[in-house]
């Protein structure tokens, strides 16, 4: 089979990149949207302080939380705020520089969730 029988657009001066599966540009691709719509999480909030593989510094983790992409990201800008921090959000993950589980476990109390403290 030759590959460009298989293959086609990738990238066009007036859509941007384009997805290969549904050749409509990455902004209007049809075929992540279900996979961006569905939350990630088991729903048991966790708290935990991790320290492997970042040189010992310690980290605040968050994980379980059952939100789509968009409002995890608006939740991790204010748990990062609300401990003065900075840290990030990646793969269904909060993370927050520092030990902060006492105070973060406070604000997702008071944003509705029920939050566990992971780990020792």
């Amino acid at each position: 089979m030759k590959r460009s029988a298989e293959g086609g657009l990738v990238y066009s001066t007036d859509g941007g990149r384009m997805c290969p599966e549904c050749r409509r540009p990455q902004a209007e691709c049809a075929c992540k949207a279900g996979a961006r719509a569905a939350p990630v999480g088991d729903g048991v909030v966790r708290v935990s302080r991790q320290t492997k593989g970042r040189g010992g510094k310690s980290v605040t983790v968050v994980k379980g939380l059952a939100l789509d992409a968009l409002a995890l990201a608006t939740l991790g800008k204010q748990l990062r705020t609300a401990c003065g921090s900075g840290g990030t959000v990646k793969d269904g993950v909060i993370e927050v520089q520092g030990d902060h589980c006492d105070l973060l476990m406070e604000a997702l109390k008071k944003q509705g969730h029920d939050p566990k403290r992971a780990g020792g």
